[in-house]
């Protein structure tokens, strides 16, 4: 008897609750206390990586997946690591190692940079996404698929 149940392809118009929880058990993302995701699959709601990993989940699903941060959001590239002089911050602030924060781009938008290192003189700022160096645990509910 053949199985009748959708499952998640390309162009898939898809509804799911999903969570991203770091491996000390930090939570980075979740729906499931609020509104669940809706999109198309390919649309560019989520990373390309993410997507893969949700191909062929069927409606009703309600799994967890291990991946890797560069499997998600793109392998590290070295070169997207900086050094920012120090007089190029606002005056009042005071860069750690670890912070992770907004910066405007030339074009005039957002991108997060994760504090490496920082001297008197410049802070070593890495471009990459914050989550490309970690593991990570998801959790998908897939609700419906159209």
């Amino acid at each position: 008897m053949p199985d009748d149940t959708p499952r998640i392809g390309p162009q898939s118009r898809v509804t799911l609750h999903l969570s991203l929880t770091l491996e000390d058990g930090t939570e980075v993302l979740s729906t499931f206390d609020d509104e669940p995701l809706s999109f198309t699959m390919g649309d560019g709601t989520l990373a390309p990586g993410l997507e893969e990993m949700l191909l062929d989940l069927p409606a009703g699903a309600d799994t967890r997946l291990l991946a890797e941060g560069a499997a998600i959001f793109g392998a590290p590239d070295t070169e997207l690591v900086h050094e920012l002089p120090v007089a190029d911050l606002p005056a009042d602030f005071t860069a750690e190692p670890g912070q992770v924060i907004a910066f405007s781009t030339p074009g005039d938008q957002e991108t997060p940079g994760t504090v490496l290192a920082v001297t008197d003189q410049h802070v070593r700022v890495d471009f990459n996404h914050p989550l490309a160096h970690r593991g990570l645990h998801a959790r998908v509910q897939v609700l419906t698929i159209r």
